[in-house]
Formats: C-alpha cells, structure tokens, sequence
C-alpha cells in the first residue's frame, strides 16, 4: 500500500478529539498483525481511546520512535468544499481531507513502509507512538511515554512528525490552558454601590493578563528563533451576565498561556494571580463572598528546548540532506520525551500553515518527500 492510499485509509476514520480513535487504532492494528510486528495499546482510563506502540527490528536498546497523534480537530462551521472526511484529489498536486497534514501523512508514511522494514535486517528498531488527544492538550502521550520507558529498551532518538515541510525542529512553547471565574454579587443595575460587577472584575484582570504579556517584552524576555519572540497570554472565550440591567453575579474566561523554554509557566501565572488576589480584596470588602478562582484545563504541556538533540538532528541531515533547524509557536508531544531525557526533534510533512483549515490539504510532494525519509531511515538502521 502506497503513502497516499494509506493516507485515504487514515482520513476515513473521522477522530476529532471529542469522538474515540479505537476503530482506526484496530486497523493499524490488523496491519501490523499481517507482519507480525509486535505492539502493544495503552488506553485511556474510560477505554474509549488509545495509544498504540509497536516495535519493527529487535527488542535491543538505541532505536527511533516516530510519534504522531491520531486525532483532529473538528471540522463544524467550516466551509470545506469536500468531504472532509474523504481522500479528494482535485488535480492540482494536492491531496484534500481532515488530517492530511496534521498529521495522519507523518503516519501514513509510517505504516506504508512497515512491510519494507520488516524485510530489512534492522540493527536497531523502528518505534511506532500514535497517541491520542494531543489536540486538545497532548493527554495520551504521557502514559504511553511512561509505558515505553517502563516496559521497553531504551531508544536514542525521537521524531515527532508534525508538519514542517521536512525540516529538522528543535524548539517549540510549552502551552496551558486555563479558567478563571469571576464572582461578584448581583444587584439592579440602577443600584451600582450594592452590588460587585463579575463582568468589570473579569474585565480589569483580561487586561491585565495582555499587560504582563506586554512586560515580558519590555524586560527583553524574548527568543528570536521564534516568529512570535516572546511567551504569549491570550484570552480566547469569556462569557457572563444575564440581563443587561443586572449587575453580573459571575463571569467565566478561558485563556492559555504559552511560554518560550527560557521562561516558566508557573512565573508566569503568578504574575497573573497576584493581581487577582488584589482584585478579590477589593470585591471583598464590598462582598464577602466574592471570589477570583483559576483552574488549569491541561497539565501543562512541556516546552521543547534546544538542547541535547545534536545525534537526532544530524540523523535528520543525515536522512534529507543539511537543511536548517528552527522553531514554532505551537506544542507537541516532543516536549514529554525530552523531559524524559530522550533527544527529539520535530519534522514531518506538509505545511502547519493548512493545518486545522477548511480543505486542509498536503502536497503530494511532500507526501512524497515523508515517504523517501521513511525509506532511508530503514536503511539507516539496517544491519550493514
């Protein structure tokens, strides 16, 4: 089976993040069941999803795992000009479907190889890490990290295969997800000294959150590596109130922050609490039971840091040639390896920029180009 009918096979299975990924883990499974290649799933605790391990060359120390995330993210409210859900060529050297580039091609070209590694007399493995619910905060690597390390020879060298048009990625931001509710004391809008606006509170401590962002800037806490140079606070949902003549008893937001590897979530969030604190004493002292409280919505995902890579990154020039190294804004399982002391880098196929787009697509060139790294990494490994 070729990359691209492999990918047709892939994108069938419709795995946005809310719904399971169990039917297309059972035919990865089958798959390798035809070459007897050893696997093994690690599930999530409500068994409605999983990851999956597999191991092609022998059960020896050094090897490489290519990890990749099952999942996609939704498709509803997009204008997609085919089923999104369907393989569409349209002729114009691009292939059309949910998770074409992020990132069911990295694994299609994966498994499309899997027959040719297995003739091959590998000296060192070729892992195979599919995860699920990276898109909505890298959950299931964890656990599967945790079992390859617990249960396995150790590997050298990681390569998560998120797309960056086939170059080597040796830094990314660290992300969390978080939710701050407001509560304030409701009252007649005519009646403005009764009551505690949750709305206005929420209001103040939106703006302060772009304020430290701002700071962190200004302190030249920045990384020129990445095209966004410095740790980003940004708000994307808020809602609250009820009626416009009622002052607001409670007002939700949710928000993210994702830092650069120099810089630490946990700082930053503080910057962030301490003036909550000092917004929660001002409502108090009109309303005692008001409150500011934030919750995290994901352990925070690691930032991955360039460092301890230089074996997995001349792998990579070893395989597609010297090609410059860089850095991106968004967060991938790599950062979990690394804390794990494994050296990764991230290059796949495919281009972020149609990632999570209406008609999402990946060239058939860098399908292509996926597919000849896959074949000379098996003969990389391969016994000489």
């Amino acid at each position: 089976m070729t990359a691209a009918e492999m990918l047709d096979r892939l994108v069938g299975f419709p795995t946005v993040s809310r719904d399971s990924n169990l039917e297309l883990i059972a035919f990865v499974e089958s798959l390798l069941d035809e070459h007897d290649v050893p696997h093994w799933r690690v599930e999530s605790d409500d068994g409605r999803k999983a990851n999956l391990l597999a191991r092609i060359g022998p059960n020896v120390a050094g090897g490489v795992v290519l990890s990749g995330h099952t999942d996609v993210v939704p498709v509803d409210g997009q204008p997609w000009s085919t089923d999104p859900f369907t393989l569409t060529d349209k002729g114009d050297g691009r292939l059309y479907a949910r998770g074409t580039c992020d990132m069911k091609g990295f694994i299609a070209c994966a498994l499309s190889e899997v027959p040719r590694w297995m003739r091959l007399e590998l000296e060192k493995p070729i892992w195979l890490a599919l995860s699920y619910d990276e898109e909505v905060g890298c959950i299931g690597a964890p656990r599967m990290i945790e079992r390859l390390m617990a249960d396995h020879p150790r590997p050298a060298a990681v390569i998560v295969g998120e797309p960056t048009l086939m170059h080597p990625v040796v830094a990314h931001k660290g992300a969390t997800n978080l939710r701050t509710t407001v509560t304030g004391r409701a009252s007649h809008s005519s009646q403005v000294n009764q009551g505690v606006s949750a709305i206005h509170v929420a209001a103040r401590l939106v703006t302060h959150i772009e304020d430290v962002m701002a700071d962190l800037k200004a302190e030249g806490r920045i990384d020129e590596a990445f095209n966004v140079v410095h740790s980003s606070l940004h708000v994307g949902k808020i809602q609250g109130g009820t009626a416009i003549n009622i002052m607001a008893r409670e007002c939700t937001f949710e928000w993210e922050i994702r830092h650069l590897p120099s810089d630490r979530f946990e700082e930053l969030v503080e910057r962030v609490n301490a003036y909550a604190v000092e917004l929660e004493s001002e409502m108090q002292r009109r309303a005692p039971e008001a409150s500011i409280v934030t919750e995290a919505l994901n352990e925070t995902v690691p930032a991955l840091a360039d460092d301890n890579n230089a074996e997995v990154l001349a792998l990579c020039h070893a395989l597609l040639g010297e090609r410059p190294a860089g850095a991106v804004a968004y967060a991938t399982e790599a950062g979990q390896f690394q804390r794990q002391g494994l050296p990764t880098v991230i290059c796949g196929p495919g281009s972020i920029a149609q990632a999570h787009q209406p008609d999402e697509y990946i060239e058939h060139e860098q399908l292509e180009a996926g597919d000849h790294f896959m074949k000379a990494l098996g003969e990389r490994l391969q016994r000489k």
